[in-house]
């Protein structure tokens, strides 16, 4: 292990990217290549009633445009109900509506200003609270909160809360917020796709998770996997954020109705207002601690705001879960998860995906509750810390842990001496 960790290693791609030479899918070019702009909904919430594109398909310089009824296979892809093109109902300020394709972006741009929409503007709703009162607006037709097996919320159990609380000697209750982030990669989402001389669609992507993506694909174009060759490139900072589709099933769809190659690049206004977020989440928490420093009880109740469609939102609450009482070993877990749709952008993966989001308040209350018995957070941190064999608040047992020794080399590291009692201890079992 010596020979890797804290040595320095030379990037296996640094030398092109210091000297500018990475080739990335915004680079790619092709003969007669077309720039897509895309017509994007003006308002969070409506319903389309009419769409004029002619103008737009008769202006000089243009070569195509589609809308939802160009497209060859399901109008929908990911969690089959986020739609490439929006046909009717309009869930977030930003979705996509129609498409053009010409022969450069200012063109493509100015022929998209000339599409004329009929949309019967709704009530939106942004706040997950009032989302989940039974007479808000809904977002989707089935409602605001994702439905999971055990209900509208991810529920989990672990020994007696209660039983918990009462040998508690300090309960502490405090509510947490985490706002919406922005993955603000320096590469956009970007696409380029062309019909290749073997008669294949032939797409250039900057997806995080391309096969993942090419199942989706393959369904919106109606094509068996052998007709569309799926090009991963260098990523330019993804993050998370490019495990969604954003670009290539527009491209695609264009590529497929005008038979020449196209681009579709999105501008930093459009990545930042309608592309994937790590969606906003609210904690509420009530712990118990006993003067010992055995932390005794954790109740937890998680709203995650994700936005207009479910990808990886249900899914997030679920897989925090597991971490619902952090990387220690608590006898006593209550946790309630909602998954709440608004009218904002979808919320879906970022940087450690959504383990760090329950970190976040579990350490804070860690540190609150080491305060409340008046215990050094470091003690309070190795007192509760897995051990092999403790198990996790879903009832995973964990094996091969190395929380403890992690801590020591992190004291060390940051110049913190600690005393010899927590120097003693091990992962390999509780005394």
């Amino acid at each position: 292990m010596g020979k890797y960790v804290g040595q320095p290693i030379p990037h296996y791609d640094g030398l092109g990217h210091a000297t500018g030479t990475t080739t990335y899918v915004d680079d790619v070019d092709f003969p007669g290549m077309l720039y897509i702009k895309v017509l994007r909904s003006p308002v969070h919430k409506g319903i389309i009633r009419d769409i004029d594109v002619s103008a737009a398909e008769n202006m000089p310089g243009v070569a195509g445009v589609i809308t939802a009824k160009d497209i060859p296979g399901s109008k929908t892809y990911g969690p089959p109900d986020q739609p490439v093109l929006v046909e009717k109902d309009i869930r977030f300020k930003g979705e996509r509506i129609a498409a053009v394709a010409a022969v450069d972006e200012d063109t493509a741009q100015e022929a998209v200003e000339k599409i004329k929409l009929d949309i019967e503007e709704q009530t939106p709703i942004f706040d997950p609270f009032e989302a989940m009162k039974p007479d808000a607006p809904k977002v989707c037709p089935e409602g605001n909160f994702w439905m999971f097996n055990s209900g509208d919320h991810r529920k989990v159990r672990k020994g007696d809360i209660d039983k918990g609380f009462a040998e508690a000697d300090e309960i502490i209750e405090n509510t947490y917020h985490e706002k919406m982030h922005d993955h603000a990669a320096i590469e956009p989402h970007v696409s380029i796709a062309r019909i290749d001389g073997n008669d294949r669609l032939e797409i250039h992507t900057v997806s995080q998770c391309r096969w993942f993506h090419l199942g989706q694909l393959l369904g919106v174009f109606n094509l068996p996997k052998s007709k569309v060759n799926l090009i991963g490139g260098t990523v330019g900072g993804g993050f998370g954020g490019k495990n969604d589709i954003h670009c290539d099933h527009v491209a695609g769809v264009m590529a497929l109705k005008i038979r020449k190659p196209v681009k579709f690049r999105m501008t930093r206004k459009e990545d930042f207002l309608t592309s994937t977020k790590r969606g906003a989440y609210i904690y509420d928490m009530k712990s118990g601690v006993k003067k010992d420093g055995r932390v005794t009880a954790h109740k937890i109740r998680v709203v995650h705001d994700i936005g207009a469609y479910n990808t990886f939102g249900s899914y997030s609450v679920d897989k925090m879960s597991t971490f619902a009482g952090g990387t220690y070993s608590v006898p006593n877990i209550w946790y309630d998860a909602y998954a709440i749709f608004t009218n904002k952008p979808v919320a879906s993966s970022m940087r450690g995906y959504s383990i760090i989001s329950m970190l976040f308040p579990i350490e804070t209350q860690m540190n609150m509750l080491a305060e409340a018995i008046g215990m050094d957070p470091w003690e309070i941190r190795f007192i509760n810390a897995w051990r092999d064999g403790d198990t996790t608040a879903t009832q995973h047992k964990v094996v091969a842990v190395g929380l403890i020794e992690t801590l020591k080399k992190t004291a060390e590291m940051g110049g913190i001496t600690l005393p010899d009692h927590l120097m003693a201890m091990d992962s390999k079992g509780r005394v």
